[in-house]
């Protein structure tokens, strides 16, 4: 079953639950005011008859019969008795004696009393005259309130099945409604196939779980969708990137053996097998730091880090490795005095991976000159400037620049393998920042921004 048709029935089966109690009680109610009624009715019908009989000295018997039956309405099954202190009937004369001596004592003692015996009811009354002592007993069969007690029930059962029809209409119609945008998000997710990932189901304004659901689930696609571009770029680059220099390993490893060579020739052609190996390892090492970023994704580690601290690691480091050649200079503006304003939260050693790949292409395409990092911190965003003296990037190559395996420079010496700018852009991404560059021929400027929440 739907959840809607679920939602439906639940809501349903409470409502008209709801309902049937009410009506219950309503009817309860009901058939104890109309027996209350006629109770008071059938008192006064009592009284009426102690007046006529017990006040009316001078008035005859039969007169006193003929003025009742004249002017009250006479009750279906209507039995009214006087009964003296030897609990004999007096002024109304018939052979029944109705009611027994014992339960004439009991209403002589209680002095009222009202009993229902199946559909007849019953009110006595103790009265006391200047003739005697008298109980008055009047009893009746109410008709006219069963009669209207069958029409309510047959109004209540129609109501009930007529609200109960419009409740189930309704609910499902309400149902179908709040639930209209599973709909859409079900018919979107249909949509995903292998080859397109990218697809993202709509998100609404509303902050219910219906769009938390599909929130997660865009952030489920985004895991996805970094897994097969893994998959991609190992299948479709990878191959490719490593068939070329095992190939020239294999042509100088057989060209050397090709035929006997001096040493000094057989040092060359192992030179040039340890180039190319160095190579291929670069670039599998690589492969490897991406199948890691890509796996750390779905379990990422992260922590509260400063970003000054993180830079003036990444100075210590370099320095030492360029041994004094090349200088990184880190340089601080608009620092705040609140220290919370410098921390991020995201894995540390990824984006020291990301900012390590922008610096060492700095390093390389400015030819081993000095680079400068600025660290920036405003009202609205918290940025890093990583600035090289190199020629800059050509036009031609800056829509490329941050695809796999692709590399611009002709210099066999400056030749990376092109996953270095691919990997940080990504890695920035994750830590939800943003990565951009600005390129002349006096060097080039890559701008790492975190908006600051």
């Amino acid at each position: 079953m739907k959840i809607k048709d679920r939602l439906a029935l639940y809501f349903t089966l409470i409502s008209t639950t709801v309902l049937l109690a009410v009506l219950f009680v309503v009817y309860f109610i009901f058939i104890k005011f109309l027996e209350s009624d006629f109770y008071d009715r059938l008192n006064d019908r009592a009284f009426i008859n102690a007046n006529l009989y017990l006040e009316a000295d001078e008035i005859s018997a039969d007169s006193l019969r003929r003025v009742k039956t004249e002017y009250l309405e006479t009750l279906n099954g209507e039995i009214v008795r006087i009964y003296d202190s030897n609990n004999k009937p007096r002024f109304i004369t018939d052979n029944q004696q109705f009611w027994t001596s014992d339960f004439i004592n009991q209403v002589r003692k209680a002095k009222k009393i009202r009993v229902k015996e199946g559909v007849r009811q019953t009110v006595g009354i103790f009265y006391k005259d200047n003739q005697g002592d008298f109980v008055i007993l009047a009893s009746a069969i109410d008709n006219s309130t069963y009669n209207r007690i069958g029409k309510l029930k047959t109004s209540m059962t129609v109501t009930f099945i007529i609200i109960t029809a419009g409740l189930l209409l309704s609910s499902r119609w309400i149902a179908k409604r709040i639930l209209k945008p599973l709909d859409v998000f079900i018919t979107e997710v249909k949509k995903i196939k292998s080859n397109n990932l990218d697809f993202r189901v709509q998100e609404n304004t509303n902050k219910d779980e219906i769009n938390l659901l599909a929130q997660n689930f865009n952030q489920l696609m985004d895991h996805l969708e970094q897994a097969f571009i893994l998959q991609k770029t190992f299948v479709a680059n990878a191959s490719h990137e490593l068939r070329t220099p095992i190939t020239s390993l294999l042509m100088e490893a057989e060209i050397a053996l090709s035929q006997p060579r001096d040493s000094e020739e057989y040092q060359k052609a192992l030179r040039s097998v340890i180039e190319d190996a160095d190579k291929m390892n670069a670039t599998i090492n690589s492969l490897m730091s991406l199948a890691q970023a890509d796996l750390e994704l779905g379990n990422l580690q992260t922590e509260a880090f400063r970003v000054d601290e993180l830079l003036w690691d990444l100075q210590t480091h370099w320095n030492k490795k360029n041994n004094g050649k090349a200088q990184l200079h880190i340089q601080m503006q608009n620092l705040p005095t609140d220290s919370e304003s410098l921390k991020l939260i995201f894995n540390k050693s990824l984006l020291e991976i990301a900012l390590n790949n922008i610096i060492g292409n700095a390093f390389k395409f400015s030819n081993q000159q000095d680079v400068v990092c600025t660290l920036t911190v405003t009202d609205q965003q918290l940025n890093i400037a990583i600035q090289d003296k190199g020629t800059g990037i050509a036009a031609a190559d800056q829509n490329r620049i941050y695809e796999p395996f692709y590399t611009s420079s002709k210099d066999a010496a400056l030749k990376g393998n092109g996953m270095g700018l691919y990997m940080a852009n990504k890695i920035i991404a994750l830590a939800k920042g943003e990565l951009s560059f600005v390129s002349g021929s006096e060097g080039t400027t890559f701008l790492v921004s975190w908006l600051v929440v």
